[in-house]
């Protein structure tokens, strides 16, 4: 049985998976966050074969998250962030953030971020209700929005549910 096209699913979630659902994706923008911008620092920093990443970077160029910009000495170029690339670092931060709980040993997280200006750890940004409290899944509803096709709304469009 073939793999499912994600690239072609209604669902962004589907779709942003397409892109950030391979495995070394979330790396490569990883140390793109972390100022990585050269192709020999990437392949250095990840330990990836070249062509694994030559492949990743052209897909996350093509996908609009990194832009590939000339260097001033000729056949070199480097791969930067794009708006689209910085909006992702929210969800990088909660990645992060999850997995320091939950994915690193006792000797706790191998990279900490804190902010240039001030020395304070960053913070992964928290999902709080209106009211300023912390939000848990159990707490939303989930409804069809303006791009729902007939399915979800069938889904999502009877009783407000939680869950």
């Amino acid at each position: 049985m073939g793999r499912t096209d994600f690239s072609r699913m209604r669902c962004p979630v589907a779709r942003s998976m397409a892109v950030l659902g391979e495995r070394w994706a979330m790396l490569v923008l990883r140390e793109a966050f972390y100022g990585t911008t050269r192709f020999d620092a990437f392949e250095r920093n990840l330990g990836i074969a070249p062509n694994i990443l030559s492949a990743r970077l052209k897909d996350l160029t093509e996908h609009g998250l990194l832009e590939r910009v000339p260097l001033p000495e000729g056949a070199r170029h480097a791969y930067r962030l794009t708006e689209k690339g910085r909006d992702f670092f929210p969800a990088y931060l909660a990645l992060k953030a999850w997995a320091d709980r939950w994915m690193t040993g006792p000797e706790g997280p191998l990279v900490v971020l804190e902010e240039a200006a001030t020395g304070r750890p960053v913070q992964s940004p928290p999902v709080l209700s209106s009211a300023g409290t912390p939000l848990r899944p159990e707490d939303v509803r989930v409804l069809p929005g303006p791009g729902a096709g007939r399915a979800t709304r069938a889904r999502f469009g009877g009783e407000a549910g939680h869950g």
